[in-house]
């Protein structure tokens, strides 16, 4: 049985899988096992491979194949990688042929210690791995080459994927054969200096980009064999609920229904295609044991968090004696805020597919964490993690979703298979997607700061209540005395408080049914509105201009300094605006990256804001893709602009009152800023991320301007629900 999704991978992963484990599971392979899977690649498709390590191979055609470690979920990692690669193996960017790794030790990531897309960190945890293997590479073509022409290799060079010695010239392909016949390097290469670099630091084509225009590209709703069965799920309408009973008659007599089974999350019904399932699941009758789970209930929930933050969390960050310096302060300012769940609602919703024989499992997915899900399909069947095979596909969107630690989607879809004996794919709809989400968490803030005779804090106390995303988790112990790390950043290490000399950060983490995750920033999607609003605040009860009152407090911190201060100019900060517009400004840090935003809005006369411009300036250290900064900076802005004017979920009796887009709001075409401008810093400092730092200056930038055009304080989540004409 041939899947189309996975032809164009014939010739390297037959080299692959001859390679027994070694290509997969080592930087370097070992010679022997090289020159056998040449030999066989070369014998049925007349192309011989040159694989030195687990990331790139050369075929005698000069395709080069890059197998890359991250998932590309639309954040352009694919070219930002590839262009490590390209810029060290000195190769012709229109030679290269892009794949998802499978589940491999070679993918792990380099800090995190498993294989995981995320955290806004890709490119620089393998900016250095990725290059050594471009340069490793380089260094054995060159070698053969030499060899092939008689030469020393130090007369040789490089140009665009070909050696060149004098008058003679020779392709990498043409000498590929022969270059996996030499021993494995054991030591670094020397990689090229800056000033020698030809991809670094410019703009080139995305690899993925051809395939998403022509319809080439594969997703995993694409996924698709002649005798693969389709399967949707009935959840519970409460968390935590389990399946008391089921009446699935009905549902049986629907045309294309083949199976009913019971799973650990629900019911599952296979059809012979989407609708067919869809129908039968419409008809099925399942009885639900709630017996000792009330739900969550919204307002109820957010009283006790309020009741929470009235008092003292765990400390999180602490220095002096804030409530003391409070006593005495010149000023004293209160503030709270709150924070909604949100879905991660990506544009494709959760799916897997499945294929199931006595000894081996084949899944197909879209996941930010492929090792992960492989060693959970094993738990479930009973193999041996070698006995899972993960195909990662295109994935229509993460923002962390498909980044989950229980790998939830997948396993469903692997116990389905298992309780069917089926072929299945599973397919989730936007109503499973929001009502059976993973969520950001809900949090309340309670601040109270306060300020010396010269209009600057002397005093922050700060308690905010939210459940734990690590908690229970895989990274259960990234935890400290009870902290999570998720929850409080962007708070506890904000360069402000580190200014303050008495302030006290504290945490209360109570625990509900309801599964949280990471979101796009995590938690910087709150932490930022709090402390940017806070400061907006502060500047305007000192009576100073709320650029001029940072620029004060961030005098020693120059990373955000040099943000904020591009981010002003460009935006001409003090210039005359248009009648009714009106200009609020943020800067924050977050993934090791430094982002301002200008935010310039009107207020209509029914109350609504119109985000007209953003003007957005980064400094992420060096930027290896700019052009992939720049489209990261503006799809954070529109991000974090639908979840602060629209994003909210809220439950009743443990229900999740939303369902599709009509009711869990996105921003549309028209509700986002036609004209962002983004600006990055020219920096040599440590690099950072670029996917999550553009979203959480969006909400208090915006909130800023609003409070310039109204006088009101936007406290509380999404800001449609306030009210700005009352």
């Amino acid at each position: 049985m041939k899947s189309e999704l996975t032809t164009s991978r014939r010739g390297f992963l037959k080299a692959g899988a001859l390679l027994g484990g070694g290509l997969m599971i080592s930087f370097t392979v070992p010679a022997a096992k090289r020159l056998a899977a040449i030999g066989a690649a070369a014998s049925e498709d007349a192309v011989a491979y040159f694989a030195p390590n687990a990331y790139l191979s050369i075929g005698a055609d000069d395709t080069i194949r890059i197998l890359l470690a991250h998932a590309e979920m639309g954040q352009g990692i694919w070219t930002t990688l590839s262009m490590l690669i390209a810029e060290e193996l000195d190769a012709d960017w229109n030679k290269f042929k892009i794949e998802h790794a499978p589940p491999g030790t070679p993918y792990i990531h380099t800090v995190y210690g498993l294989q995981i897309t995320g955290g806004s960190s890709s490119t620089w945890s393998e900016f250095d791995r990725y290059r050594q293997a471009g340069a490793l590479a380089r260094s054995m073509l060159v070698e053969a080459a030499a060899r092939k022409l008689g030469v020393n290799p130090s007369e040789c060079r490089t140009e665009n994927g070909v050696v060149i010695a004098g008058d003679k010239r020779i392709s990498y392909g043409q000498v590929a054969a022969l270059a996996a016949t030499l021993p494995p390097r054991t030591e670094p290469v020397p990689l090229r200096p800056p000033g020698e670099w030809r991809y670094i630091g410019k703009g080139v084509k995305r690899l993925d980009a051809p395939g998403k225009v022509n319809g080439g590209a594969k997703f995993g709703m694409d996924v698709h064999f002649p005798d693969m069965l389709t399967a949707v799920v009935a959840h519970p309408p409460v968390y935590g609920s389990k399946v008391k009973s089921f009446d699935d008659s009905r549902t049986r007599k629907v045309p294309g229904v083949r199976n009913v089974v019971k799973i650990p999350t629900g019911v599952a019904v296979i059809a012979d295609n989407f609708w067919a399932a869809k129908k039968g699941r419409a008809a099925l009758k399942v009885e639900w044991d709630q017996e000792g789970n009330e739900g969550v209930d919204t307002p109820t929930q957010l009283e006790a968090y309020r009741k929470l933050v009235a008092s003292k969390g765990l400390p999180a960050a602490e220095k002096g004696n804030a409530a003391d310096a409070l006593s005495k302060a010149a000023k004293v300012l209160e503030a709270e805020y709150t924070f909604p769940y949100l879905a991660h609602t990506p544009m494709e919703p959760e799916n897997a597919t499945v294929r199931l024989t006595k000894d081996h499992c084949e899944i197909w997915t879209g996941t930010q964490m492929p090792m992960a899900e492989q060693a959970a399909a094993a738990k479930i069947l009973g193999f041996k993690p070698e006995q899972v095979s993960v195909h990662t596909v295109f994935l229509g969107g993460g923002f962390g979703r498909r980044g989950t630690p229980a790998c939830d989607f997948v396993s469903e879809a692997v116990h389905i298979a298992k309780a069917s004996g089926q072929f299945i794919k599973m397919v989730w709809t936007r109503e499973d997607d929001i009502h059976g989400a993973y969520f950001r968490p809900a949090f309340v803030h309670k601040v109270r700061v306060g300020l010396g005779d010269n209009g600057y804090p002397v005093a922050w106390e700060h308690n905010m209540a939210g459940q734990s995303i690590m908690a229970g988790s895989p990274f259960e112990a990234t935890m400290k005395n009870g902290i999570d790390p998720s929850s409080v950043e962007g708070v506890a290490d904000s360069p402000y408080l580190s200014e303050v000399p008495d302030h006290y950060v504290g945490l209360h983490s109570p625990k509900y049914q309801l599964p949280v995750l990471w979101y796009r920033s995590v938690g910087h999607t709150h932490t930022a509105t709090v402390m940017e609003c806070m400061i907006d605040e502060l500047a305007t009860a000192a009576g100073k201009d709320p650029l001029e009152y940072r620029r004060a407090l961030l005098k020693n911190h120059p990373r955000h300094l040099a943000a904020l201060n591009l981010a002003a100019e460009k935006a001409g900060w003090g210039s005359p605006l248009p009648a009714g517009r009106f200009r609020g400004i943020a800067v924050h840090e977050s993934f090791l990256s430094y982002v301002a935003q200008v935010a310039e809005i009107s207020v209509s006369d029914d109350g609504q804001i119109k985000v007209h411009k953003v003007v957005c300036a980064v400094d992420c250290g060096l930027a290896v893709n700019p052009d992939g900064v720049r489209a990261q900076m503006e799809s954070g802005i529109n991000f974090g602009v639908s979840s602060c004017l629209y994003g909210e979920i809220t439950l009743a009796k443990g229900k999740v009152q939303q369902s599709n887009f009509h009711n869990y709001r996105i921003a549309r075409m028209n509700d986002t800023p036609p004209d962002i401008e983004v600006h990055i810093v020219n920096s040599t400092e440590k690099m950072g991320g670029a996917g999550e730092p553009g979203v959480p200056p969006v909400a208090p930038a915006i909130a800023n301007a609003v409070f310039a055009a109204t006088g009101k304080r936007l406290r509380n989540l999404p800001y449609c629900n306030i009210n700005l004409k009352a």
